[in-house]
């Protein structure tokens, strides 16, 4: 099988066969869930992977699951599953506070860790995660797929051959979908600024890491929060929640190359725009636009026009930036998780390190860290 351990002590294993990497996955339940609609379906749409296991939040629950999925292994701990020698790879697909728990056992067992973004609640768990994988020396993905995503890798290379010319400045409007006016069924949670979930680190904080795999990294950084709706009552239970997370997130930055950028997320969803992103150049100019802000996921469409086009025409992806063997999936939330998938598999084979991996996390996590202590900074006296 391709080699888990740390790129820098393998040489390359490009052209030799491999066999599958053994996956075990945590939180993958009998009900309807992500790791079952996106994860579940990615990693059986490509060769290379065999989902050997799971774990759930009990023994039952997780025979159940095995039952329902077909997945021969099935154990009623995160410990139990990253200790069984059926797996190589342990993806972690649980709330965020459960994250450093399940991690910290897989990193013990020595077993390499794709984890959902965000990596921990807040920047401190996660540079502490970081340190313990690099002290184990194996390897770690984290589930950025915006920068798996066919549009955002055709917008990268747009921006590298000069299409728009020198980029001069960009600014996005977008729409979070939850945190709006109604609570989700079971998602209180990310109303509450302990669990590390919410719209600033989950739909921001990805469509976010999107826009700098296209235009590069934040220097500077401005920004005001605010949490507009302070009441919502959960259609469930009746019961009045007070988030204490923000509902408005307006960041403005420059970036390393001195282009000016604006994001503007808004919680719920727009009578008017849910998704616009422009990149202005010197000579031309790229929009994108969607039903939503949640770039890593959806479907997206670019227009550009650059010299004496004045009209912005359609630039439709081409068919290399797409994975064939996730044709399947194309149109639904589980083929940028498959297309992250791909590329990890890659990077076990050929020993390179595309995929985000804990220490980018962190570096992710540090923006948005500056972020809120900006906001903070700038939030206006009650």
């Amino acid at each position: 099988m391709p080699s888990l351990k740390d790129p820098q002590d393998q040489a390359s294993l490009e052209n030799q066969p491999q066999s599958p990497v053994r996956v075990g996955i945590v939180g993958l339940s009998a009900r309807r869930g992500w790791a079952s609609t996106a994860h579940l379906p990615a990693l059986r749409a490509l060769p290379g992977f065999e989902v050997r296991a799971l774990s759930a939040s009990s023994a039952a629950s997780a025979r159940a699951a095995a039952e329902k999925h077909g997945v021969p292994h099935a154990f009623g701990s995160a410990a139990e599953l990253a200790a069984s020698d059926e797996v190589d790879l342990v993806v972690v697909t649980v709330k965020v506070p459960d994250h450093r728990e399940i991690i910290e056992s897989a990193l013990a067992a020595g077993k390499a860790v794709l984890s959902e973004w965000p990596l921990g609640v807040g920047l401190a768990e996660a540079e502490k995660l970081t340190a313990l994988a690099a002290e184990r020396g194996v390897r770690t993905f984290t589930g950025l797929q915006a920068r798996s995503a066919p549009v955002v890798r055709h917008l990268r290379d747009l921006i590298a051959d000069g299409y728009v010319g020198e980029v001069l400045s960009t600014s996005m409007v977008a729409s979070g979908r939850g945190w709006g006016a109604e609570v989700p069924e079971g998602a209180a949670y990310l109303l509450d600024r302990s669990t590390g979930a919410n719209m600033l680190t989950i739909p921001f904080g990805h469509t976010l890491d999107g826009l700098t795999a296209v235009l590069g990294e934040v220097e500077a950084v401005g920004a005001a929060t605010a949490t507009r709706r302070r009441e919502l009552t959960d259609p469930g239970t009746g019961t009045v929640v007070r988030p204490d997370v923000p509902d408005q997130v307006a960041f403005g930055g420059v970036l390393a190359s001195g282009a000016v950028a604006s994001v503007h997320f808004r919680g719920g969803m727009s009578r008017g725009t849910n998704f616009h992103w422009e990149i202005n150049g010197t000579e031309g100019d790229l929009v994108v636009t969607g039903d939503h802000g949640h770039l890593q996921m959806g479907e997206y469409v670019i227009k550009g026009a650059r010299g004496d086009d004045t009209e912005l025409a359609q630039l439709a992806v081409p068919e290399r930036y797409f994975e064939p063997e996730l044709a399947a999936l194309r149109g639904t939330n589980a083929y940028n998780v498959g297309a992250a998938y791909a590329q990890l598999r890659r990077d076990l084979a050929d020993g390179t390190s595309v995929l985000p991996d804990f220490a980018h996390a962190t570096r992710h996590h540090r923006l948005l860290d500056r972020i809120e202590r900006a906001a903070i900074q700038h939030r206006p006296a009650a």
